[in-house]
């Protein structure tokens, strides 16, 4: 049960940093770009794969810390570094075609999933 608080805490912190950094870029960056969606992704790619690898090759990070801070603050700030760090390592482990194939489904499968959700809002809203 502690590690389901835990997580769930991390997750609303990384939630709540998510929205501070979009504000913080809409006002310091400007709206021509998504820079807030940008810079959380990149830093939780980083987050992610910093804190995995030294759960995996170190005693740095438990096992606990390590669930506290990927799925719950950085799944909170971001579910791309997720997509991201799953690919890279099976990039890694040579399987090109699976890794590759994780990429192309995700980006048109999530596409085509928003356009849909666009057009079933747009019918339900009658517009």
């Amino acid at each position: 049960m502690t590690r389901v608080l835990l997580v769930a805490l991390a997750g609303a912190l990384g939630t709540l940093t998510r929205y501070v950094v979009g504000v913080w870029a809409r006002g310091a960056l400007g709206t021509a770009f998504p820079y807030g969606t940008f810079l959380v992704n990149v830093a939780g790619c980083f987050l992610i794969a910093l804190v995995s690898q030294l759960a995996i090759s170190t005693t740095l990070v438990s096992p606990t810390v390590r669930l506290t801070l990927t799925t719950g603050f950085v799944g909170g700030l971001t579910t791309y570094s997720s997509f991201n760090y799953e690919t890279t390592e099976l990039l890694r482990q040579r399987a090109w075609a699976v890794g590759l194939a994780n990429v192309g489904l995700t980006l048109v499968s999530c596409l085509v999933a928003g356009l849909l959700g666009l057009a079933g809002a747009r019918r339900l809203a009658g517009t």
